[in-house]
């Protein structure tokens, strides 16, 4: 089968493209036909080095995915060849990823794919939407009438936060970039605040009437301690990047702090699959490349200053 290779750590034009053994499901697992492959921050990460993911080169990256199953192993009951299905691999020791035209998975981290959804849309979703889900949903667990500050809200994760704070009945407050003010409003947020020409703490704090944010969530990796501040007594934080710096300001404020880290289900995909079906929440897609335009995903990923997500088309037109 063809796969995009990473046959060693480093910049985005180490990519190959190769032919790679068809890899055969086992127990519990079903060989999935990708038809798109999302890209997340973490693909470049991985890409960089890996080894903190049980990686070692050469390795096929890839963690999301959107297409038909083609196999199913034994004692596998709940899906048959034919469905459609979306999901989000897992990353520990996993060097066969989604940027490759077959992709072995267990049947306990996919489900059927939003009906209303192309497969390009629906391979945007697993991960970012995902994580956003953990973040607004499980953890932070905002409620009606609450106000929620997001932090990178036009980017990958953000642009599903979003859209996600809204569905649950809250007020959001969102930040990025100048180029981006327009699309947080499109997205739905209440307020968009342009980071590199305002405090956001103090707009914040003005919006509020002082009082600070009930919820935030940081997409960004570098808000955490900026927005103790803009933040509540007794509120809630929520970041899925590292963070450094003196978190002693949480304490007498009784903030709680979140670290996110996407674990992988079934049942997760299947609680956003309504949202997604009646609207409420959607991809924010910046652009679909062919696999083999894996290189230029990656340099925009580097970037760091992406709108939405790229979307890679695997399977051939």
């Amino acid at each position: 089968m063809r796969a995009i290779v990473t046959p060693r750590f480093g910049g985005p034009e180490s990519f190959e493209v190769r032919d790679v053994p068809t890899p055969t499901a086992g127990p519990g697992q079903v060989l999935v036909r990708v038809i798109a492959s999302g890209t997340n921050p973490v693909d470049a990460k991985l890409r960089q080095d890996g080894t903190w993911a049980g990686l070692q080169p050469p390795v096929v990256l890839g963690y999301d995915a959107s297409g038909v199953i083609e196999q199913v192993g034994p004692g596998v009951t709940d899906f048959k060849s034919g469905d459609e299905v979306f999901y989000t691999p897992e990353i520990f020791h996993n060097p066969l990823g989604t940027y490759a035209e077959l992709n072995v998975v267990s049947t306990g981290i996919i489900a059927r794919k939003p009906q209303n959804l192309s497969h390009e849309e629906a391979a945007a979703i697993p991960l970012a939407c995902g994580t956003a889900w953990d973040a607004l949903v499980r953890r932070l667990q905002v409620r009606v009438g609450e106000t929620v500050l997001i932090h990178g809200g036009s980017g990958g994760v953000g642009s599903f936060a979003v859209q996600i704070a809204k569905a649950m009945g809250a007020r959001v407050l969102a930040t990025a970039g100048a180029g981006n003010q327009e699309t947080l409003r499109q997205l739905g947020a209440d307020l968009a605040i342009d980071y590199q020409r305002e405090d956001v703490a103090q707009v914040v704090l003005r919006e509020t009437g002082g009082q600070g944010v009930d919820a935030v969530f940081d997409t960004v990796g570098k808000n955490v301690i900026p927005s103790i501040p803009a933040t509540r007594p007794f509120g809630r934080v929520a970041t899925i990047l590292g963070f450094s710096g003196d978190v002693s300001a949480f304490y007498p404020r009784n903030i709680t702090l979140h670290g996110v880290f996407l674990t992988r289900e079934r049942r997760r995909l299947e609680e956003m699959t309504p949202l997604i079906e009646r609207k409420q929440v959607r991809p924010l897609i910046e652009r679909v490349m062919p696999l083999e335009q894996v290189a230029e995903a990656h340099r925009r990923l580097d970037s760091g200053h992406g709108r939405g997500k790229l979307v890679l088309s695997v399977a051939r037109k």
